[in-house]
């Protein structure tokens, strides 16, 4: 990672707590977007480093031509690992979540096949259903967490790039945003938009291989069809507050509770070698 990236700026913070995301310069070099695609690769083929597993998998009979997501990859590639735990990536989510310091929450490895065509398919197998992060976090504290989005190609709407609805991370939590896997796209936006009363303006975000976008955890965002013939990569690190803690809720990510032992209490923090710690204002 490049080591002269300053600090989140004044103005970057404005622009973010009015927007609900925020692009960072390039983060990453050639060479290690490079070992982020091999990655990739190895992935996918049950290439892991270490004796271990991801904490779940979302890749339907491992098919290049669908969307596949994995959840937690650190735990078993070290190039992800080297990734989503920079003390880099932690001090700009810091600055953006206006904390002291920064914990990984957990990563996600995303692969959006190409079609290779330029028709529109309003179904596109690596379609991306809008919705808000936090409708799967509800078992924490706060709803202030953030995501860097790690582009490993120029991304644009020709690929499938992420969209965002800016300010809609002020408007709360809408039941309808859980719709990750939700290929019907119009679909979506119309039941949001429906529940939320709000009008719906959606910005695409587009990237320079090595760039990250952040967005908080209450903002809308989707992605569309990629017509390229290569596939769209990414990596993904959510990232907490440090001190975040457990909160009792009837929906939450089962998987980051069991993390803390087999009864997790209210109020205990996540602060457990699950989620390493990438950056204090005390260190």
């Amino acid at each position: 990672m490049k080591d002269n990236i300053g600090l989140i700026t004044q103005s970057d913070k404005e622009f973010y707590k009015e927007n609900g995301y925020w692009v960072s310069p390039v983060l990453f070099d050639e060479q290690e977007i490079e070992e982020l695609r091999r990655a990739h690769e190895r992935i996918w083929a049950y290439d892991y480093d270490g004796d271990g597993y991801p904490l779940d998998e979302w890749r339907p009979t491992n098919n290049p031509k669908m969307l596949r997501k994995i959840d937690n990859s650190w735990w078993i590639n070290d190039a992800v690992r080297k990734t989503v735990t920079n003390p880099v990536l932690g001090r700009l989510g810091a600055g953006l979540m206006d904390s002291g310091g920064a914990r990984l929450w957990y990563d996600q490895v995303i692969y959006k096949p190409g079609t290779g065509t330029g028709e529109k398919d309003a179904l596109s197998p690596g379609n991306v259903g809008w919705h808000q992060d936090y409708i799967y976090w509800q078992c924490t504290d706060t709803s202030n967490l953030v995501t860097a989005w790690i582009a490993l190609q120029d991304t644009d709407l020709t690929n499938g790039c992420m969209s965002v609805v800016p300010g809609s991370h002020k408007w709360g939590l809408l039941e309808g945003s859980d719709a990750f896997f939700n290929r019907d796209l119009e679909a979506v936006k119309s039941r949001i938009a429906e529940e939320s009363g709000r009008a719906w303006k959606e910005v695409p975000v587009t990237l320079k291989a090595g760039q990250a976008s952040f967005h908080h955890a209450l903002t809308i965002h989707g992605s569309g069809q990629n017509h390229a013939e290569r596939p769209r990569l990414s990596v993904v690190a959510h990232l907490m507050p440090d001190g975040m803690a457990y909160k009792k809720h009837g929906r939450h990510n089962v998987d980051n509770i069991r993390l803390l032992g087999p009864r997790p209490r209210e109020g205990q923090p996540y602060d457990n070698h699950y989620f390493p710690l990438l950056y204090s204002d005390k260190q």
